[in-house]
């Protein structure tokens, strides 16, 4: 089985080789509410071996001095697809409202909450850290 997604314009396409929904988190840093437009973008950890993209593809790379950041957008209608990053080879983190199914997706945790918009409510249920989470229990998580 596979999950599938889609850009807006439905230009380019993409299967996930993976039986259930991915799980996905919340990150309210002000870099993602810029890159999004909303209060924050939900996104999915995925291997990038998992992942086939077809269509006009352009890409997007952020340099900083520990990392490369490279962004996948549609060609023709600029969605942004999902990224992937030298500090985490293997991964692709899709961006959630791309998957076919987002309605169905479930939110299992929070990041950068220090910056979530006043009125979004995070359940004490859900794990949330106010800056980024240690990676081995943000990892933890993703992995059970």
């Amino acid at each position: 089985m596979a999950i599938e997604g889609r850009c807006r314009c439905g230009a380019c396409n993409y299967r996930i080789e993976i039986d259930t929904l991915p799980a996905v988190y919340a990150c309210h840093c002000h870099v993602c509410q810029r890159w999004s437009g909303s209060a924050f973008s939900l996104q999915a950890l995925v291997a990038e071996t998992a992942l086939a993209v077809t269509g006009p593809v352009i890409t997007y790379e952020i340099v900083t001095e520990d990392r490369t950041s490279t962004q996948r957008f549609c060609g023709t209608c600029h969605t942004r697809l999902y990224n992937t990053n030298t500090r985490r080879p293997g991964v692709a983190v899709v961006r959630a409202g791309t998957l076919d199914r987002s309605e169905e997706i479930v939110c299992i945790a929070h990041i950068f909450t220090t910056y979530r918009q006043r009125w979004v409510t995070i359940s004490d249920a859900v794990p949330s850290w106010p800056e980024a989470p240690p990676p081995a229990d943000f990892i933890r998580l993703f992995s059970g």
